[in-house]
This record gives C-alpha cells, structure tokens and sequence, in this order.
C-alpha cells in the first residue's frame, strides 16, 4: 500500500503546512475506507492512496491530492460532505463532489453516454481539477481491471478508450493519454493487441540498439557545436497509437518510422535548433519531415521539434528536440502548470513568457488562460475558496451544449469539437484560433466573435479569397471581411464544423429545433499553404 511519505515525497517542494494537510486528510480516509475491500480482496484503500500518488507525481497541489484520497469517500457512505467541508474546507468539499458526480453513470457506448458527458463538461468547466482527479482514479483502475467482473471490463475500458483517453490528449496529458490506452487496448481487442505487440516486438529491440549508437555518435557532434549539458531517452511507440497507425498503412510495419523515436532533451530553445542543424549535418532527413511544432505548437501545447533522418545505426528514425519545460509539459499537460511551487515561485515569470516570448502568438489558446487561474495559488483547508478555471475551450463547450435537448446532436456535436483531431489558424495580426480539423471560415468567424459571424461577407485563407465552404488547414492565416448588411444563410449549416457555430446561425435565422440536414462534403481548396506544417 502507498504511505503518506511516498505521496508526500512526489510532492514538489511541499510546505510543512501542506505536509500536514496531506497526513490528516490520508488518515481520515484510511479510517473511512476501514474494513471496505476491492474485486482483489485487498483493503480498498489502496485505490484512493495509489490515486493520491499519481496526482502528486503529475505536481499537484495539497488540495487536489486531498481529493484524491477523498473521492470516494463521500460516494460509498464513509464519511458526509458535511464532515468534509468542516474539516477540510469547501474548496476540497468541491472536487469531491465534482468526481462523485462523473461517476453516477455507467458508460454504454458514446452514444447511450450523453448526460454523463454533460456533467463532465460543467463540473469540469468550474475546475479543472475535477477532471485530473477523476483521469489519475481511472488510471489506476486500469492497472487493476483484470480484478474486475469480467463482464464490466470491456464497457470500463471502452469508456476509458473513447472517453477518458481523449480528455488527457487534449488536455496536453500525453504521458497518462498513452498508458490509458495501451491498459485499455488489450480488454477491447485482445487479438488486434496481441498482434501490435508482436509486430512492434519485431522491430524494437534492434532499433533501440541502433538509437543508443545514435545516441554516442550526436553528442560527439553536439560538443563540436558547443551544446555540452543535453539528455536522451528512447520513446517506444505505445501499442494503441501503434495499431491505428497500422491501420492506416495497411498493416505494413515496414512504412512506419516513428516506432522507436530517440528524444534529445535540451536547456535553452536556442540550443534546440543548433541541435536540430547538427543533426541533419550529419545524417540526411527524409523530405516533408520537419515538424516544428515549437514555431507551430500543437492546439493542446504541446512543443517540440520532429524530424525524421537515415541512419547507418538504427535506420530510418525519428528524432525528437525539445527544451525540458516542453519535455515536462508533454508529458503532464495543464497539469504541469498546476504545481504549487511553480504557483508559488514562477507565475511571473510563466506570465511573462506568455504575454512577451515563445507563446505571443497564442493568445486565445489554452496556454493564455491558464494565467489568470495561475495567479490563485492554491493553499490548504484555510486558503480561500476558489475554483481553478479551466481553459476557455472547455467553458465555452459547457455554455455551447447547455441548451442542446437531443442527445444525438449533443454526442454529435461533442465528438466533433471534443474528441476530434484540432488545428491551430491564425488571425492577421498573429492570433491564434483553436479550431477542429476541417473547420471553415464561418466556424472561424463565430469563434472570433457571434457579431463577426452574423455579419460575414467574405473570407481570405493566405491572401487568396475562398469560399465559406473550404476546408482550413493548420496554419492558415485567415482574413475575416464583414459588412452590416451581410447576414447567416441556412445553407450556412451545410458547411460549419462546430456547435458553436451551428448554434449561432440557428439563433440567428430563428430556428428553434435543430437542424437534421446530413452535412455536406466540402471542397477543398487546393492552394500552395504560406505556413509550415
């Protein structure tokens, strides 16, 4: 079982005043849970402990990791939220009662999962927090699902492949994303899993080999370029995002690159890039492989640099350039920006970086709205009582649904502006809109600003005037021109890619049920793109 000292000793730089905060709540619950078992027959309270140290491993602060002790308290009749509040404060009371709602309904398919979904969004748009707990108690159910009813666990790791997965993605959490699905992969698809494994078995070992000659041979190249203090590990591919790579190959191993990825961990952004040029002096890059995605991170945060060379080691393979706070941020997400010592310590300068350097050109993406949540730093019981807001993607979502009656147009609609793959697009000035692939210049305009859309006339992608229904790719520099007179068109909802704007149209034309036309395939424009990919 997990002690309160291996929780507190992944806490970064906890106060004695956290310390204690930590060890009165693990006491409450180890006594609340007294006596109760889990499927394995162990005590219970292995769950809310080994949940407790994933949110302290992900840098969460002494309130967060309380509720993970708590979450289920409540829930299974241990102890009342009165009793919590009284002891604990509301700020705790508050995330408990947020992961107790989520988990109220039993998962059938995205389909049947409507009003669950529903709750996630609104306990998750008042805190964020709600939502991390609740990804670190999933986590740790999946290492233990093999002691679950054999008849729960396909629907449990369905939920947590098409639900929960997703969440941490987008929320920038690639670290729990991939080891969520690769847990779930073998109860949804053993025989698919199964031979993934084996595929990816086939080409690991020698690739590994390879990369740490690679390894040797770059930081001999590297000295000469006068980047001495640098890292690397080796990223094996997980079996999920591996299978659906397959599927999207044909099954061929042979046509994937990035099976073994070789990462090369840097101080300072500027020495990123004097690695990457070392690295493509000495082994030759495959063309149309550079990704940068530090000058064109991805819509979750995600930073790095990508490319893909020929090796006489290890063959064709990936390499990954990132500085460590990128590094950090890819593995935990919003939740790396969340720890009390960075809270404590750092908020000015985050602030800075945001408003003046590497993220100036992101400012309605999630990064930007995490600073005003930044600067409440969280205390224990004492501290005030107040939320931490989610980034705005999240809120306008829960606002967006709030008055969907269907549950098909509310599943619909989520699984586009949720659950989809999203593209950075930017304004002429160099702001960032976060929009879902194949998003339109109407789902453009409407995410600028309601007025914006409702008095749309045209469009230019690039500096070349398009049609309402081209399909935008990441990158776009997008050009909004609007007029007094110009109005919505139902024909409008033919070619718009989110609720938000389907909403918007429909409120503007008058139209009180939805619309049930099936949407039609959009042209794409096929133009030279100004920006990288």
């Amino acid at each position: 079982m997990v002690t309160v000292k291996e929780i507190i000793g992944e806490m970064p730089s906890p106060s004695a005043e956290d310390i204690a905060y930590v060890e009165k709540t693990y006491a409450c619950a180890e006594k609340a849970h007294e006596g109760q078992t889990r499927y394995s027959g162990e005590p219970y309270f292995i769950h809310p402990a080994a949940t407790a140290k994933i949110l302290a491993e992900y840098g969460m602060g002494a309130v967060t990791i309380a509720a993970g002790l708590l979450h289920d308290a409540v829930e299974d009749g241990c102890i009342t939220r009165e009793a919590i509040e009284e002891q604990f404060g509301k700020e705790l009371l508050f995330i408990v009662d947020g992961v107790t709602k989520l988990g109220k309904h039993r998962y059938r398919g995205i389909e049947r999962h409507a009003e669950s979904l529903r709750r996630l969004l609104v306990a998750t748009a008042s805190d964020v927090r709600v939502l991390i707990v609740k990804l670190a108690d999933r986590y740790h159910n999946m290492e233990t699902l093999e002691h679950v009813p054999e008849h729960k666990r396909e629907r449990i790791a369905l939920e947590t492949l098409e639900i929960f997965a997703p969440i941490a993605d987008r929320l920038g959490m690639g670290k729990m994303k991939s080891e969520l699905e690769d847990l779930a992969f073998p109860y949804v698809d053993p025989d698919a899993a199964h031979h993934t494994a084996e595929l990816r078995n086939l080409v690991t070992k020698e690739t590994e080999t390879g990369l740490v000659k690679v390894h040797k041979v770059l930081q001999r190249e590297l000295s000469k370029k006068g980047v001495l203090s640098f890292r690397t590990d080796i990223r094996i591919k997980g079996l999920w995002s591996l299978h659906q790579k397959l599927k999207r190959k044909g099954d061929d191993i042979s046509r994937i690159h990035d099976i073994a990825a070789l990462r090369i961990i840097v101080p300072t952004l500027e020495e990123g890039y004097i690695t990457l040029g070392a690295v493509h002096a000495h082994y030759k890059p495959i063309p149309g492989e550079l990704k940068d995605y530090i000058s064109f991170p991805k819509p979750n945060g995600y930073q790095s640099l990508h490319t893909t060379v020929v090796t006489p080691e290890a063959g064709i393979v990936e390499i990954q350039i990132r500085t460590e706070e990128m590094h950090r941020r890819a593995q935990f997400g919003i939740a790396s920006h969340m720890t009390y010592k960075q809270l404590g310590k750092n908020v000015e300068k985050l602030a800075h970086d945001v408003q003046k350097s590497r993220f100036s050109s992101l400012s309605s993406s999630w990064v930007r709205s995490l600073i005003p949540s930044l600067m409440h730093v969280t205390k224990p019981a004492d501290g005030p009582d107040k939320p931490t807001k989610a980034p705005p993607w999240l809120v306008e979502l829960a606002d967006a649904y709030a008055e969907v009656s269907g549950s098909e147009e509310f599943v619909e609609g989520l699984k586009e502006d949720f659950f989809s793959h999203r593209i950075f697009l930017f304004t002429p000035k160099g702001d960032a809109i976060d929009l879902p692939s194949a998003s339109t210049p109407i789902d453009f305009a409407y995410a600028i600003h309601t007025d914006l859309g409702n008095h749309l006339l045209r469009a230019k992608v690039n500096g070349k005037m398009v049609s309402f229904d081209t399909e935008l790719s990441n990158g776009d520099v997008v050009e909004i021109i609007r007029r007094d007179s110009a109005n919505p068109s139902a024909k409008w909802l033919d070619h718009v890619k989110t609720s938000l704007a389907r909403k918007q149209i429909r409120l503007a034309l008058g139209m009180t049920e939805p619309d049930k036309r099936p949407p039609r395939r959009r042209k794409k424009l096929s133009r030279r793109k100004s920006a990288k990919h």
